[in-house]
């Protein structure tokens, strides 16, 4: 194997960079000679975190403190291991994970900016940490409050008259925006078979039409990113349920002709959806209702400030035009007036003949909502707007940056037009002429302390970068990143066996995807 050039000094966007050839002790790095365990294979029968003192009253059978048939027949299959072990134990694990804090994290169409930590602060409060979901709502007066009050917010944010929060992610919203289709063409005895969805749309879009019981139609890209409009005429009709649509989509770019698509769905009686996972471009600029939506998701967890990246959680509100309100998720979040000049009260409205139901437990979750709502209020209308021009400056700066030298050359931009939020490059140039993939470049960049764009999406693009910076990042961070492209090319005209070998300073090497993917470990021995 080539020997390992290291990315120079101050060119990692804000990480520590790896020192020219990592200190190999009977192989790898110091990581990669600690392999990964479980808290059950660091158990040892007998050890303990905590004694406890006997207990001072008299001890009951467990027979007579819960139910017989409740009971384990043998004691639960627990880990025995002492407080600093287990503290060891997962400060290593979480530090053999890329994360938001430890550098650069373009991950396409992801939205992974800054969490201000101000918003951790007020979620840890008392009396939001510690309410119980099964509260009765005359006692979570200050909690039904706010969530109508990030109601009454997401409704001026996304230009429509009602919002539920209940859905858990932006795949979850996905799922009730169609339900609610179905609901709403049922209701005018209508049974539609088709949803449409872009070439470009996100991958979860085609399984959540598959899921709600309709057969997906994908639509064709014209040649400046947007629907092919021919495209889209010639397959809306009157078994058209929806179409689902993200703008700006998935290439970065906005369609100009979202009026005319919006008319040509709504004329065959379909509606129309708007995946928000997106709607950090454009933010207090223009909003998904006054374009002709009916439904919105909102990704909370991506536009609004909660961590997010590892599984949740997450939650994806709706929100949706008049005719669509009569089938939102029930209960909904209401305020009724007081009488004779007494304070507003808040209830959970169940009296919803015409409901999809409830789409889980309890509300939503509620800790996403108080940082989502504190970072709102934080920056404000004005805020906000300026939150979705820097996102759209950044990633048009880090486009012309890229479209320079050696990358504009090898890793050109997909659709050349000013982008919004995010941009997409195609590495067929890199693969045909100097025999390195996008996965290559991926990997690599891990070694100058960067997480790589999201690869291989759209999959209209052939060897597919997306690249998101947010609003969050400097231009040092964007120029490093643009640097570390240029570098990894450059290196890769020289010997392309070191892209191809990468990463070199990660916890583990290159791993054999295909087979994780084909046979999966997923369980345990214990």
């Amino acid at each position: 194997m080539s020997k390992l050039p290291a990315p120079p000094q101050g060119e990692t966007g804000g990480s520590s960079a790896p020192p020219a050839e990592p200190p190999r002790i009977h192989g790898g790095t110091p990581m990669q000679r600690d392999p990964a365990t479980t808290i059950f294979e660091r158990s040892v029968e007998g050890r303990r975190a905590a004694v406890f003192p006997r207990t001072d009253v008299p001890e009951k059978p467990l027979e007579e403190l819960i139910p017989k048939k409740l009971l384990r027949e043998r004691p639960a299959e627990l880990p025995e291991i002492a407080e600093p072990e287990i503290v060891r134990h997962y400060n290593r694990i979480s530090r053999r994970n890329f994360d938001l804090d430890t550098g650069f994290y373009p991950l396409g169409s992801c939205t992974m900016k800054h969490n201000p930590r101000l918003n951790e602060r007020v979620a840890a409060l008392p009396g939001h940490a510690r309410l119980h979901p099964a509260q009765a709502p005359k006692r979570a007066q200050g909690a039904l409050e706010l969530m109508w009050l990030l109601q009454q917010t997401l409704v001026e944010i996304c230009g429509l008259p009602h919002v539920s929060l209940q859905p858990s992610a932006g795949s979850h919203g996905e799922l009730a925006g169609l339900l609610l289709s179905r609901a709403y063409h049922a209701d005018r005895g209508e049974e539609r078979t088709k949803v449409l969805t872009p070439d470009t749309a996100h991958g979860t879009n085609p399984a959540t039409v598959t899921m709600a019981g309709y057969k997906a139609v994908k639509l064709a890209t014209n040649e400046r990113g947007g629907i092919e409009l021919d495209d889209l005429r010639s397959k809306a009709d009157e078994q058209t349920a929806c179409l689902m649509l993200t703008n700006p989509n998935t290439l970065g770019v906005f369609d100009e002709n979202i009026g005319e698509i919006a008319s040509i769905v709504h004329e065959a009686g379909g509606t129309l959806y708007y995946d928000g996972a997106n709607l950090n471009a454009i933010m207090g600029h223009c909003r998904p209702g006054d374009m002709g939506f009916d439904i919105v998701h909102v990704n909370l967890h991506k536009s609004f400030s909660q961590p997010h990246g590892g599984g949740g959680p997450g939650a994806g509100p709706i929100a949706v035009s008049d005719r669509i309100e009569p089938f939102l998720p029930r209960p909904q979040v209401v305020r009724r007036e007081g009488q004779n000049g007494a304070e507003p009260s808040y209830e959970l409205d169940y009296e919803r003949p015409k409901s999809i139901g409830r789409l889980r437990g309890f509300q939503g979750n509620f800790g996403v909502f108080v940082r989502s709502y504190a970072y709102m209020l934080s920056l404000g209308g004005d805020g906000l707007t300026e939150a979705s021009e820097t996102a759209v400056l950044n990633a048009n700066y880090l486009l012309a940056k890229l479209g320079e030298g050696t990358a504009g050359e090898h890793v050109p931009v997909a659709f050349a037009r000013r982008c919004m939020h995010e941009f997409v490059l195609s590495g067929a140039p890199a693969a045909k002429k100097l025999g390195i993939k996008t996965l290559d470049i991926a990997k690599r960049l891990l070694d100058h302390g960067m997480h790589p764009p999201t690869v291989y999406f759209p999959l209209l693009v052939d060897e597919a970068l997306m690249v998101e910076p947010t609003e969050t990042e400097t231009r040092e961070t964007l120029d490093a990143f643009a640097k570390a492209i240029e570098s990894i090319l450059e290196e890769a005209a020289e010997d392309p066996e070191i892209a191809r070998n990468a990463p070199y300073t990660t916890p583990v090497r290159r791993l054999d995807e295909a087979a994780a993917a084909r046979k999966p470990v997923i369980r345990q021995p214990l």
